[in-house]
């Protein structure tokens, strides 16, 4: 089983950056996608960001980039120029198997409790 464990989120200005970061414990293999979805008010949850054990990455916005640490089994989320429409939880999930590409919430194997951004407008 896999842990994940989200941070970084908060309040921030429209226009503004933030970064989020999610940790996971607990994987075996060395093959893997992490990923982030985000779930405004009243919306469904939705792919945002991916990367694969391979550095392999994919992004809906272009003003969000993914990025990895894997000495510290950590996934980033660096958000710049941030809208109102940005104000969600964002949520890390993992995939175990490494079987890009990966944009649907059924291709994810784990999830953390999610991190609350606010952007203010």
């Amino acid at each position: 089983q896999v842990q994940l464990v989200e941070s970084g989120g908060g309040l921030v200005q429209a226009g503004g950056s933030l970064r989020l970061s999610c940790a996971a414990s607990g994987r075996t293999s060395g093959t893997y996608i992490m990923a982030w979805f985000r779930q405004g008010p009243g919306k469904e949850r939705e792919f945002v960001a991916a990367i694969s054990w391979s550095g392999r990455t994919d992004s809906v916005k272009d003003r969000f980039t993914i990025s990895r640490n894997t000495a510290r089994n950590t996934v980033y989320l660096q958000m710049n120029s941030l809208k109102a429409e940005d104000t969600a939880v964002y949520y890390c999930g993992v995939q175990v198997t490494g079987r890009w590409p990966a944009t649907r919430l059924e291709d994810y194997d784990y999830w953390g409790q999610g991190t609350q951004v606010t952007v203010s407008s």
